[in-house]
């Protein structure tokens, strides 16, 4: 799920700036971006974000700003001998040297200096309070829009609650049209049979027992029940909904395979592509 967070606290002279973001993902991809001087405080910014987020690619960015924060310092006289030594290198291989803004910048950018933050306990507790307000802030976005994917999620149940409805109408109705189709065909090869020979009656019969849809529409109806109140439970939901998907998705694949009727085959595949729409949206859900 998507959102946005940010916070900011005093750090001494220092103000300090916590950014959180998330975009959809299956499962928790998360980036954190400190001051070197902080990377010890990583894993309880990992565990602080876990707490609110299970779901999505989320960063975390945090940047130091103030007078006492100058940024880096540049060493002249470092840079300056550096640059005599290669000049001196490159005239004793006969090699032109004409320094360019490039060679410059990489010279003093691995040279410079730049000034330390702490990285004591009490530091560690100001950066903590600022995620902490805005994993708040992030938590409210992707709050809401949970609130308007379980709309969403409740307008196609209720597709799926009626494509499996006209799926269990019209699957009394197969064994009588495939008799109907089967005394055609007999007509058609030229065998006039009666429609309560025993053969016919056989054969019928057979084709209803290998048809028969009863129990995957009776565990297709239970798993939708399942989801619609999983759908309005609190807490976390998406793993379990994506089985209960999952389930659904084979009953529905098991009616398709069995009841050789096209009307029936129709309403399958409108349910199938109603449902890869619930898989696609539920695998960004919590």
């Amino acid at each position: 799920m998507t959102g946005y967070g940010r916070a900011t606290a005093a750090l001494g002279e220092l103000t300090l700036t916590v950014q959180v973001d998330s975009v959809n993902r299956r499962g928790l991809d998360l980036s954190q971006n400190l001051p070197d001087e902080w990377q010890a405080f990583e894993p309880a910014v990992g565990e602080a974000v876990r707490k609110v987020a299970l779901r999505g690619k989320v960063h975390v960015a945090v940047e130091v700003t103030g007078k006492n924060n100058t940024g880096p310092a540049w060493d002249g006289a470092a840079l300056s001998a550096t640059l005599k030594q290669l000049e001196k290198v490159a005239k004793a291989r006969k090699v032109a040297f004409t320094p360019t803004t490039d060679l410059l910048w990489q010279i003093a950018s691995a040279q410079r200096t730049s000034s330390k933050l702490p990285a004591d306990e009490a530091t560690g507790k100001v950066l903590l309070k600022a995620l902490g307000m805005a994993l708040r802030g992030l938590a409210v976005m992707r709050a809401k829009e949970g609130e308007a994917l379980l709309v969403d999620f409740l307008g196609r149940w209720e597709k799926l609650h009626a494509g499996t409805e006209a799926i269990a109408l019209r699957a009394p109705q197969i064994s009588g049209t495939y008799r109907e189709q089967l005394m055609q065909r007999l007509r058609q090869a030229g065998l006039e049979l009666d429609i309560n020979d025993d053969r016919v009656l056989k054969e019928v019969a057979l084709f209803a027992d290998r048809s028969d849809i009863t129990e995957e529409i009776t565990r297709l109806r239970h798993h939708l029940t399942q989801l619609k109140d999983l759908l309005r439970a609190e807490g976390e939901i998406g793993r379990k909904a994506e089985f209960i998907l999952q389930e659904i998705g084979r009953e529905i694949h098991t009616i398709g395979s069995k009841a050789n009727d096209l009307q029936l085959s129709q309403r399958v595949i409108e349910f199938k592509n109603e449902l890869e729409r619930v898989k696609e949206q539920i695998a960004n859900v919590e």
